[in-house]
């Protein structure tokens, strides 16, 4: 058990086997998105093409998480559209696809940003498990109208809440001295979506711009077809 997982000074640290595990992991969820990739969907196939895609997108999610515009002292940032290449695979391929390939983006999270301070196995799911995961949300407005934009607002907000969740049951310690104690049961909520709403009203300015809106549109069809 040491060698995955060791306990230092009231947290958890993962040992080298327990990289190794979420590298294993990490594989088989890649592999698993494959394969759900390949099977009949609403009587379509999914091609090679659509699986490449969908490992481009999350290749520049996970590239983009690196180039940060805000860096809150406490976790989380404000990043170059991060989150929206995410949404982009459920707004493409719908919500089994989108969930599955958020999964994985929550693992490459995860080992970016967690996997050396653990304080509980719930924890790591409220912050990076289940809040990534969140994402692939946007797969559940795939066939509506301006699909994109209300699935990449709902997943961003279903992710902060799992934030916040955790940030209640976990970081309260952290909270400024300055802050009101008699709001203190709130200051999750706004420490979290503070930095998230930040970088929604960037990305939704962005996909707004209609050079930006038609290119969106042209590459979703590169990728549906």
């Amino acid at each position: 058990m040491s060698s995955f997982i060791t306990k230092q000074d009231g947290y958890y640290e993962l040992g080298s086997m327990g990289y190794v595990a979420c590298v294993v992991i990490l594989v088989l969820a890649i592999l698993l998105i494959a394969f759900l990739a390949d099977k009949k969907q609403e009587g379509k196939k999914f091609s090679i093409r659509q699986v490449a895609f969908s490992g481009l997108a999350l290749a520049l999610g996970f590239v983009a998480s690196y180039i940060k515009i805000y860096d809150p002292p406490f976790g989380g940032s404000v990043t170059l559209f991060s989150m929206l290449f995410v949404c982009l695979i459920g707004y493409w391929y719908g919500i089994r696809v989108g969930l599955f390939a958020a999964f994985a983006y929550s693992l490459l999270q995860f080992i970016q940003g967690g996997g050396s301070y653990m304080l509980s196995p719930f924890q790591i799911c409220c912050d990076y498990l289940f809040a990534f995961t969140a994402l692939g949300l946007s797969g559940l407005f795939k066939e509506k109208k301006n699909g994109l934009l209300i699935g990449y607002l709902v997943s961003v907000f279903v992710r902060g809440l799992f934030h916040s969740i955790g940030g209640y049951l976990y970081w309260m310690d952290y909270m400024p001295e300055n802050f009101p104690t008699s709001l203190a049961v709130i200051y999750p909520i706004v420490y979290n979506y503070t930095y998230l709403i930040l970088e929604a009203v960037i990305s939704v300015i962005f996909i707004s711009i209609p050079p930006v809106k038609k290119a969106i549109a042209h590459i979703t069809q590169m990728a549906c077809d």
